[in-house]
């Protein structure tokens, strides 16, 4: 990997720390090629730190290190994206990032479906909304759904027609999401023991 440290003066480049898992950005660091070369000697993230005006390695003191799983250097060969597994919050103040985020996994839109349908589960009493009155029914009901909809999902993977069958099994995802939030759980919950799995 070619960095270019000389185009800064001050030898350094950026490296955005990202979670390898969640995708999240942690924190943004400096790297040297002395704080390079440690880095991926020791496996644990270390940067230069301009205020000690030394190396540093993150954890050194709070045992909140990053550990290493991969770097890459951009087209313009001065700028780091470290991907880590963090033992532990990032920032300094205690929080996971340094934006003061949860480093949760995000899914993209269906988080925010998961959003919107735990939304219909608080207001159930809401005439309008379909999903409301999936809750107001109960379990069994929305177990029922899904069922129906594997179903369907079934009978239209036989077929040819990817019309069909893709809206089958958005049905299908949709109804199970709705059953997670029925038994109080997420998709987190669901990747958590497949990571376990895996």
């Amino acid at each position: 990997m070619q960095i270019d440290f000389n185009k800064n003066s001050d030898g350094l480049v950026p490296a955005i720390i990202q979670d390898a898992t969640t995708k999240n950005v942690l924190m943004l660091g400096y790297m040297d090629q002395e704080a390079f070369n440690k880095t991926q000697e020791t496996g644990k993230v270390t940067f230069f730190s301009r205020s000690k005006n030394r190396l540093w390695t993150k954890g050194e003191e709070s045992g909140n290190f990053l550990e290493l799983v991969s770097m890459k250097v951009d087209c313009d060969k001065d700028t780091l994206l470290v991907q880590v597994n963090p033992a532990g919050p990032t920032c300094h103040t205690g929080t996971d990032t340094c934006w003061d985020e949860e480093n949760t996994p995000n899914f993209s839109f269906l988080s925010e479906l998961e959003n919107v349908i735990a939304s219909r589960k608080e207001n159930k009493e809401d005439e309008k909304s379909y999903v409301a009155s999936l809750f107001r029914k109960g379990i069994n009901k929305i177990a029922q759904k899904v069922g129906e909809e594997a179903v369907e999902t079934v009978i239209e993977a036989k077929d040819d027609n990817e019309e069909l069958f893709l809206n089958e099994s958005a049905d299908l995802l949709f109804h199970y999401l709705i059953l997670l939030q029925a038994k109080g759980y997420t998709l987190k919950d669901i990747e958590k023991v497949l990571i376990e799995r895996h």
